[in-house]
């Protein structure tokens, strides 16, 4: 169970390079770990442009922005391209690192019930602890919420 004050669960997946990335290999920095539903759609391009737009503040904190999606590598590098977003996107398409962490959940929309990915985000401090926990992220001033977190 992901809570504030254990350990991050490891995980190893593909960014949209096709590398493998493990969480550990971000030791030593503060990494702000978001899962979002879907590239290139209304709500998760708002989050990402505005961690985009923030990136350089995150930066001289020495903080790592990774964003999770169960989208192909192929279509991380297209969101990237497009939206021209400074940070690394990981692929979960067998959603198992999704269920690690408890964002891939039921969800409701016109009455009709489906899996899908909780908006949510990790602080995650230097030793890999979960310092914070955003559930149900509302974008519009997310990456500030985000920001004042990691101070």
């Amino acid at each position: 169970m992901t809570e504030v004050g254990k350990k991050a669960p490891k995980f190893k997946l593909m960014d949209q390079d096709e590398n493998i990335i493990s969480l550990s290999d971000f030791l030593g920095k503060k990494v702000v770990l978001y899962f979002y539903p879907k590239d290139d759609t209304p709500g998760c391009t708002t989050e990402a442009c505005n961690f985009r737009d923030s990136f350089p503040n995150f930066k001289n904190i020495d903080a790592v922005i990774l964003g999770v999606s169960p989208d192909s590598p192929a279509s991380h590098k297209k969101f990237i391209k497009k939206f021209n977003l400074p940070f690394t996107l990981l692929s979960d398409e067998d959603k198992s690192v999704l269920e690690k962490y408890g964002v891939w959940k039921e969800k409701s929309m016109y009455g009709r019930k489906y899996l899908g990915v909780e908006r949510t985000t990790f602080v995650i401090d230097e030793e890999g602890t979960i310092k914070k926990i955003f559930n149900k992220v509302k974008v519009t001033d997310h990456h500030n919420e985000v920001f004042e977190a990691l101070q």
